[in-house]
């Protein structure tokens, strides 16, 4: 991932110009930070000086004059800190929304969910682009004001010695080469951490959303094991952590340390000569300080460093992935397209492991309103099927064209619907005003599902509907949201799962006079109803292709 591109993309979007104010902003807050700050060790050292002299009216004058340079640089800081936090809430919602839309376009989440080498993708979507927005912002903060910091006091370092000056420049690059040394590990042992701590969230996660099955199935023991070896794995990789970060703390502290008493030892002699005033040794110290913070960014921020570039890693990888998924996607797509069919083209189809064949060179094609019904013996067989002409399933050799997935529905044998308004779980959000809730009343009634409007108190109502509603009522639910959607073509796993013979026969006779096509995947109702076509695969991918008019053995 690009920080330019990033940017960019930034500029480029309708945050653009409020990001671009902000950061017109906080360039001159920076500036405006330094130029007062240089003011700053001016008055400081006139301050400290008539206190020497015991001069009552410059230190009552200075005095005034410090509290003004105060209460301005304090001002500075105050709207710094809010304009900075406004450009990141802007960056992180632009970036975060990239991400999630890249997500789930081109049903890339489901491929990065079951592949390997992007582990959490939900914690990097949030935790990681929350922290890479805001860090890369201070960081940058940082090194313009540190570019500023230098220009302004190497002047006056300079001018009141110039030792001190080459002093400073030395410290730092030696500080920096030591830093960086010590500390290069962080980086993957941050990239881990951030790893294992999200995998340990997400097992906590997972036995939340499955604790009354755990409970029933008494799985806790297998859990705890689970939970136990990531959480070990989490505290080794932190106690490495650890240790690099004593290492690197003894040497920072030192490093800073330092930084107080070396300027004295330059400047002090001076003083104790007559050459310059006392208040000069106080300038030379905030000056010195000023310039080698800002010659020593690698060595105060390099913890930051190393996690934020472990961020910035798994970001990059992250959006890869998803680029690389997409384009594959696309492409599939593009080269198995067909309009008006579905066709099975020397289609052969394994096991995920590929230790098994299930499907053996299937040569086939499902026209405009036919009706199919295929069957196995092995479950297997079915849902692997399924899954193959859904798109979700890569071990398979052959194509299988089909038309665009707006074209195509797919209802599996487990119904999902999402949280949120009845009506809208119901109605495709592209056919949203072209529905009534008339209309929907009237498809809910002939589904027999009259009484959950008043059950729940109107489409309108808010709730999680895969878990408030029966498998049965959730599958009709799915139907109808089919009949809105008016695709050309509907793939029904094993709907005998759900409903009964009677209700299945009435739904696919709707769906016939329609004019859509059905390819229904049998569990053992389904057989009984009436097709034009019927695919059976049996024992080592063998199958049987039979009609009205023709039946094939392969």
């Amino acid at each position: 991932m690009r920080l330019t591109n990033t940017i960019r993309q930034l500029i480029q979007s309708k945050q653009g110009p409020t990001a671009i104010r902000y950061g017109i902003i906080l360039i001159i807050l920076v500036i405006l930070f330094n130029v007062f700050n240089v003011i700053n060790s001016y008055v400081g050292r006139d301050f400290i000086s008539s206190i020497e002299r015991k001069n009552t009216t410059a230190f009552y004058t200075n005095a005034f004059l410090y509290a003004i340079v105060f209460i301005i640089s304090s001002g500075i800081g105050s709207i710094n800190r809010y304009a900075e936090e406004r450009l990141g809430i802007l960056w992180r919602e632009q970036l975060t929304w990239k991400f999630t839309e890249n997500y789930l376009t081109e049903r890339t989440f489901q491929k990065i969910i079951g592949g390997p080498g992007i582990e959490n993708p939900d914690q990097r979507i949030t935790d990681d682009v929350k922290a890479f927005t805001t860090t890369t912002i201070s960081f940058t903060l940082l090194f313009i004001g540190g570019v500023f910091s230098a220009i302004s006091f190497s002047g006056v370092l300079w001018s009141i010695n110039p030792l001190l000056f080459l002093v400073a420049v030395t410290y730092a690059f030696l500080g920096t080469i030591s830093t960086i040394f010590l500390g290069k590990s962080l980086i993957r042992l941050n990239y881990d951490q951030l790893d294992m701590e999200a995998s340990y969230r997400a097992d906590l996660l997972h036995i939340r959303q499955h604790a009354e099955s755990i409970a029933v199935t008494h799985r806790e023991a297998r859990m705890s094991v689970r939970l136990k070896s990531r959480l070990r794995k989490l505290v080794n990789n932190f106690r490495k952590l650890i240790s690099v970060n004593l290492r690197l703390s003894f040497f920072t502290n030192n490093y800073n340390y330092f930084i107080q008493i070396i300027p004295m030892l330059i400047i002090a002699p001076s003083y104790m000569r007559g050459e310059i005033e006392f208040g000069v040794i106080t300038q030379a110290a905030l000056a010195f300080t000023t310039l080698l913070n800002a010659f020593s960014l690698i060595v105060t921020q390099f913890q930051s460093i190393s996690a934020f570039s472990a961020v910035v890693k798994r970001l990059n990888s992250l959006e890869t992935a998803m680029l690389h998924s997409e384009a594959d996607e696309k492409q599939k797509r593009e080269t198995n397209y067909s309009s008006d069919e579905i066709s099975f083209e020397n289609f052969t189809l394994y096991s995920n492991d590929r230790s098994k064949l299930l499907v053996d060179s299937l040569d086939l094609k499902i026209q405009r309103r036919e009706r199919w019904l295929l069957t196995s013996p092995d479950e297997t067989v079915k849902l692997s099927l399924f899954r193959s002409i859904a798109g979700i399933s890569n071990h398979s050799e052959g194509k299988i064209k089909k038309p665009n997935l707006e074209e195509i529905l797919f209802l599996p044998e487990q119904p999902y619907l999402p949280p949120g308004r009845l009506r809208n779980v119901i109605v495709p959000a592209y056919r949203n005003l072209d529905v009534s809730d008339s209309e929907i009343l009237v498809e809910l009634k002939k589904m027999g599902l009259e009484t959950l409007v008043r059950r729940f108190g109107g489409l309108r109502t808010l709730k999680e509907w895969n878990e408030e509603l029966s498998l049965a009522e959730k599958y009709k639910i799915a139907v109808i949201r089919v009949l809105f959607a008016q695709p050309k073509f509907l793939i029904l796993d094993r709907p005998g799962s759900s409903l009964g013979k009677f209700e299945i026969s009435k739904i696919l006779k709707l769906f016939h006079k329609l004019g859509v096509t059905t390819v229904v995947i049998a569990k053992d109702e389904e057989t009984v109803l009436e097709y034009d076509h019927h695919l059976d695969i049996s024992h080592f991918g063998k199958w049987t292709l039979s009609s009205t008019t023709r039946a094939e053995k392969h």
